[in-house]
Parts: structure tokens; C-alpha cells; sequence
């Protein structure tokens, strides 16, 4: 397709990747780009931004559209939750997903309304349709029906909003009005950015969202991303329809910007509060996960270094650098998806199409993206010297054990200063050392329990904490009992562990990575023999968090990916 004089339509067009592909297009000078967002102030903020990198001899258009897609266009403004509260509402967004779709159905889809009214040569599909679907939780919405059921009440709403979750439903709905509309509309062809649900990686992945490992919601996720890339197959296959394409990355996607500042999650600041040691609270019977007076608000948000990574979310250095880590989910630029996008629409042939050839045609790290790690860390560290305020984890990613490792790691390196050090600690004194840290520092004891990562102190009975804590994760129950097993499973899974016990698992760690990067003949070994040398491991004279983390999810959580 030549996209001169053409109007392309982008979905998700304030996205990381969105942003990337509309810069991309500029080049090639279309007529019109309509570019959307859920929120308003997105959508206007991209066509700003994209607006002054329009040449001043390019008559291009661009164009605002806000909203929710998957629903109806007179609601498109309204939060899900909102229309969900609503029995008469919450009653037809049933029907609209499992009634046949009749004429009032997609004349009413925002979607279709969408296309109708702009009619698009090309749409270029940036929404994280996965995501969007697969994290309404149809786990939760189960098990609250489960509940209504046993307690006699509410069963009816509990009900429907388990019946307005279910995920194959709301698929094929809306394929089949995405279909429609294109067909209506004359589109030539539809290139959808697709994803894989887990970064690229296997069943052994380690980030999970609390839940068994591997998390069922992420396989959710990447259960509905295989679904919609078949059921992308079968509409290329469709005689007298648009070109079906789609590009699936399967690595981190990394980055929109670095900055030093208040971090946002949601859009939302996140309140500091603290909890010192006097007001921790006794592992006695049960464990409240969400407990309002647990912790005093400092007055402040949460202020740091960060990356940001667009949809995907504000990261930490500790948490790009484990996350982005050779053998972790990696990294590739959104500037490289963007070009192969835009050669596929004009008629190339990336080899990452993958309705074209659905085995091997993934979009791995590239070279480029490993480059450009190194340039990003470089300049966090930078503005983590800057700022003087260290940026370890946000718990925005998940596990909260990846949060969970980083901050024990960094309490070490507080306490320690370098892996040798620890090695060679007494064990005892070690762990004392870090409770007296943890008691002394209210910004580092604030920065842990604000994300919602409790402290165990070392009596294993005392926890510091805020009102609500990631792990363990909501089932239901608010109240949940307690015992040395249980403390146990949770203290792995996402509490900074100050016991004795975790700081002898920590000294059998390192000294693990430091038998498996060789002894000191190995210490000059400058071949390619060894992913990680001592130089990797700063010769142990830190504790490297990021890179710490990374490895312990590669190999003692078997969490590695098997191709690039």
C-alpha cells in the first residue's frame, strides 16, 4: 500500500508503541491519522506531540478519538466498573457479549462507529487486546460468586459480572464487530501488534500477578492472545476481506522516557506511609490483608528514579535492569516494531508477520535493544547519584518477590557493601545489622511497606507493614490464619525477610554465583566461554541487585528462556 494521501487509523495511538508507529508514518505522509486513547487528555497529548513533527510542506491531519472500544460507543467514556454497578447496564453488556449480533449490537459498538465514521485505508491495531480482557479476572469474579452462593446473598450481581467476564466471549464479539467494520468500511488492511502474554518466555516464567506459578492470569492473558491470533488467521483467510497481519513481540518494550520524579501508578501518585518497629504487628492467629491503621502517612509520594515503559508501566533500575536481563524477558525498541509495521503496510515482507507464518515469526531482543539497556541503566544510575535516592522496586511489574529480592539485596548492600562480604558475615550478626538498618532508615522502611512489600523482623513474628500487602494475594477472605508454614510461603513469595534463616539462603546464593563464574583462573578469562564474568559481577566488590535478581529468577527459579 502506498500510505501517501491515505487516512490510517491507529488504535492505541498514545501507547509506547502506538506513539512510535504514528511518528513512523509521518514519514510516508498520509492524509489523515485518527489516533486514539482511552482517555481524552492521551489522545490530544499525541496528536500535540505528533503534530510538531509534521514537516511544514506535509498537509497531514491529524485526528482525536477517546473512549473504550470493546463496548458501546454512548459509553465509551464510562469506567467499566461503573456500568458493572449498574444492573441495567451491567444486563445488556451481557447480552451485547453472548446474544447474536444482531444489526442494534454493531450499530451501537464503538468500534464499528469508529470505523464508519472515519473509514480508514489501514488500521494499525496498538491496544493490548490480551490485557484488556484476560485482567478483569475471571479467578476473582469466580470466587465471588462462590461466596455469594455459600452466604446466601448477592448472588444474582456476583453472578452477572462473572457472566460479563468471561474471556472467549468477549473475544469473539469482538472480532466478529472488528470483521464487520472493516468490511464496511473498505479498509485494505488491518496489522494488529500483537503479544505473546509473557514477555516471550515459557511456562517457568517467574512474574506472576500473586497468584500459583505460573500465574494463571498471565496465562490467561497469553491464552487470549493465541485465541485472537487464530481467529486473526481465519479472518485473513476470509475471501473479500482486508489484509490480515500481525506482529507479535515477544521481549521487553522499553522505553518512552527516564526521568527522576514522582512515581505514578495508574496514573496516580502513591502515598509514603511508614511503620517503624513500635507499631508492628503480631503474626497472632490470623493476618489481615488489608488493615487501615497499620501504617501513619508520611505526607509525601513516592519520588524516584524511573523508566518508563509507556502501557507497560513505571519501572525501577532494579526492575528494567532484572526484567530487561539476558535470559529474562530481554528487550527490543518500540522504534523497531514501528518499521517493521510500516514495511508490511507497505507491502514487505518482515518476516515477523505472524498470521503470515505462525511458527517463527516472533520478534525477539535485538541487538539495538541491548545497546540501548546499557544506555538507559547508565543514565538511571546517573540520576540515582543525582537525586541521592536509590531506586529499587516500585511493585508495578510483579512478582512482588522480584520487589521482595531487590530490597533485601539492597538492605545488604547497606549493611555489607559487597557479595564477598556477605559471604564471608557471620550470618547472625548480618541479620541483626539489617533489622538495625531497617529500624534507623524511615525513608528505606517507608519506600518497602508503601508498595505494599511487608517486613519480617527477625522474630519471625513481627511485621512491618501499610494497610495493604501484596502477598498473600486477596482470595475472598480479609482475614487469613497464620502459621510458621504459612509465614514461611509468604516471606519467599514477597516479604523483605530479616531473618537469620533468608540471610544464610542469600550467603548460599552468592557463593553459588560465584562458583558458576569460575575461580580465579577464570577471574581474566576474556572468550566468549562465560555469559557472566567476575567484570558482569563487579568482581563482588557490590551487590549488583538488578543483575542479582535476574539470576536468581534464571537459575535457582528455572525461570530462564530457552530462545532469544
Amino acid at each position: 500500500m502506498d500510505i501517501s494521501g491515505k487516512t490510517v487509523l491507529v488504535l492505541g495511538g498514545w501507547g509506547l508503541v502506538g506513539s512510535s508507529v504514528c511518528r513512523r508514518l509521518i514519514a510516508d505522509r498520509p492524509a489523515r491519522v485518527i489516533i486514539t486513547s482511552l482517555n481524552e487528555a492521551e489522545a490530544r497529548d499525541a496528536v500535540a506531540h505528533l503534530q510538531r513533527e509534521i514537516p511544514p510542506d506535509a498537509a497531514i491531519t491529524l485526528i482525536p478519538w477517546w473512549g473504550n472500544i470493546f463496548g458501546r460507543f454512548d459509553e465509551r467514556v464510562i469506567p467499566r466498573e461503573q456500568l458493572l454497578a449498574d444492573p441495567i447496564t451491567r444486563r445488556r453488556m451481557i447480552n451485547d457479549i453472548l446474544d447474536d449480533l444482531t444489526d442494534d449490537i454493531l450499530d451501537n459498538a464503538a468500534l464499528y462507529q469508529l470505523l464508519a465514521e472515519h473509514r480508514p485505508d489501514a488500521v494499525i491495531d496498538c491496544i493490548n487486546t490480551a490485557t484488556a480482557i484476560a485482567y478483569q479476572d475471571i479467578y476473582s469474579s469466580a470466587r465471588s460468586v462462590i461466596g455469594a452462593f455459600e452466604k446466601g446473598a448477592g448472588e444474582q450481581e456476583s453472578m452477572e459480572r462473572l457472566l460479563s467476564t468471561l474471556y472467549t466471549p468477549q473475544l469473539i464479539r469482538h472480532i466478529q464487530i472488528l470483521y464487520k467494520g472493516l468490511k464496511d468500511c473498505g479498509a485494505a488492511m488491518y496489522i494488529k501488534i500483537g503479544t505473546a502474554g509473557s514477555g516471550g518466555m515459557g511456562l517457568n516464567i517467574p512474574y506472576t500477578h500473586s497468584e500459583e506459578r505460573p500465574s494463571r492470569i498471565l496465562l490467561s492473558k497469553s491464552s487470549i492472545a493465541g485465541a485472537q491470533t487464530l481467529l486473526l488467521f481465519l479472518m485473513g483467510r476470509t475471501p473479500d476481506g482486508p489484509i490480515i497481519k500481525e506482529i507479535k513481540p515477544t521481549a521487553t518494550i522499553a522505553w518512552k522516557r527516564i526521568e527522576h520524579g514522582e512515581v505514578l501508578r495508574r496514573g496516580r501518585p502513591i502515598p509514603l506511609v511508614d511503620c517503624p518497629p513500635e507499631r508492628g504487628v503480631k503474626l497472632d492467629g490470623t493476618l489481615s490483608l488489608k488493615q487501615p491503621d497499620a501504617a501513619e502517612p508520611t505526607g509525601e509520594n513516592l519520588k524516584a528514579p524511573f523508566i518508563d515503559t509507556g502501557e507497560n508501566g513505571i519501572f525501577s533500575r532494579g526492575e528494567f535492569e532484572a526484567i530487561s536481563s539476558l535470559g529474562q524477558m530481554e528487550m527490543i525498541t518500540p522504534e523497531e516494531i514501528a518499521e517493521a509495521v510500516v514495511f508490511e503496510l507497505k507491502g514487505g515482507n518482515s518476516g515477523h508477520d505472524v498470521v503470515a507464518a505462525l511458527d517463527g515469526a516472533v520478534y525477539g531482543p535485538t541487538y539495538r535493544g541491548g545497546y540501548l539497556r546499557g544506555r538507559a541503566l547508565e543514565r538511571l544510575a546517573r540520576l540515582e547519584e543525582e537525586s541521592g535516592i536509590p531506586s529499587v522496586a516500585f511493585e508495578m511489574l510483579g512478582p512482588p518477590r522480584l520487589s521482595k529480592l531487590l530490597f533485601e539485596a539492597h538492605i545488604l548492600g547497606l549493611v555489607a557493601g559487597s557479595v564477598e562480604s556477605v559471604m564471608a558475615g557471620d550470618a547472625s550478626q548480618i541479620a541483626a545489622a539489617a533489622q538495625a538498618v531497617v529500624g534507623a532508615n524511615r525513608d528505606l522502611r517507608s519506600r518497602i511497606i508503601s508498595i505494599g512489600i511487608p517486613i519480617l523482623l527477625g522474630d519471625g513474628r513481627t511485621l512491618l507493614r501499610g494497610e495493604s500487602i501484596k502477598i498473600p494475594p486477596f482470595r475472598g477472605e480479609w482475614e487469613i490464619p497464620t502459621d510458621a508454614a504459612a509465614i514461611d510461603t509468604w516471606a519467599a513469595a514477597g516479604w523483605v525477610d530479616l531473618r537469620e534463616e533468608n540471610i544464610r539462603r542469600w550467603q548460599d546464593r552468592f557463593a553459588r554465583i560465584k562458583a558458576e563464574t569460575g575461580g580465579a583462573e577464570a577471574a581474566d578469562d576474556s572468550s566468549s566461554r562465560l555469559n557472566f564474568t567476575h567484570d558482569h559481577w563487579e568482581e563482588f566488590k557490590t551487590i549488583p541487585a538488578g543483575k542479582i535478581a535476574a539470576w536468581i529468577f534464571t537459575v535457582e527459579d528455572e525461570g530462564a528462556r530457552m530462545k532469544a
